[in-house]
């Protein structure tokens, strides 16, 4: 074992060429993200974490059906534009939502550090998922994001070895999170552009 962000892949491992992003690479670092809300150890926030999940197990269903034709995102995407249910293609946009909905909410709380998670997350929902929202699932996230762990508890979490070897000081764990956010960011802006390019998202 090792403290957290050693333990998954990063998106800044995550290839990305003249073709696109990736396909299993990127699914592999968002399996990350899932990872991480159990850190959070907040039953509140299962609704986040079943929702990152579903989506990427549909992403990875079309991958595995076609895998010649999905090797990038950007070509899933573009060779299921003719289907009638584009599912991945539709489930990849949920997922970019809900990683940058995570991505915005640590980079707020890497660049305020007295502010609690709670502040971050709210701050990040606000400008990220909640205008998708009905009244519903507003309130639902109201409840998950009051019941946000302290920042202390998440961040000794992501520095600490469950086997009891070192722990990363706080140096490096800003690098390796600093690192793994610019390049989920970098990625998550990257398809948005693509999705609105394409008109990919219509009808979602």
């Amino acid at each position: 074992m090792a403290p957290f962000l050693e333990t998954v892949t990063s998106f800044a491992d995550v290839p990305i060429t003249d073709a696109g992003v990736d396909t299993l690479a990127f699914l592999q670092a968002a399996d990350g993200v899932v990872k991480l809300f159990d850190l959070l150890g907040s039953a509140a926030f299962s609704v986040v974490q079943a929702d990152i999940s579903g989506n990427i197990t549909k992403v990875r269903a079309r991958y595995d059906a076609a895998p010649k034709l999905s090797d990038t995102l950007e070509k899933l995407v573009e060779n299921e534009k003719g289907e009638k249910k584009r599912t991945a293609t539709e489930g990849l946009m949920w997922l970019l939502r809900g990683l940058s909905f995570t991505c915005k909410a640590l980079q707020y709380a890497q660049a305020n550090k007295t502010a609690e998670l709670s502040v971050a997350f709210s701050t990040s929902y606000s400008e990220t998922l909640k205008k998708f929202h009905n009244f519903i699932v507003k309130g639902v996230f109201a409840v998950a994001l009051k019941a946000c762990p302290l920042r202390s508890e998440l961040f000794a979490k992501l520095r600490a070895d469950p086997s009891g070897g070192p722990e990363s000081s706080e140096e490096k764990l800003d690098e390796e999170l600093n690192r793994w956010l610019t390049a989920l960011s970098d990625i998550v802006t990257r398809l948005e552009t693509f999705y609105e390019k394409g008109g990919y998202g219509k009808g979602f």
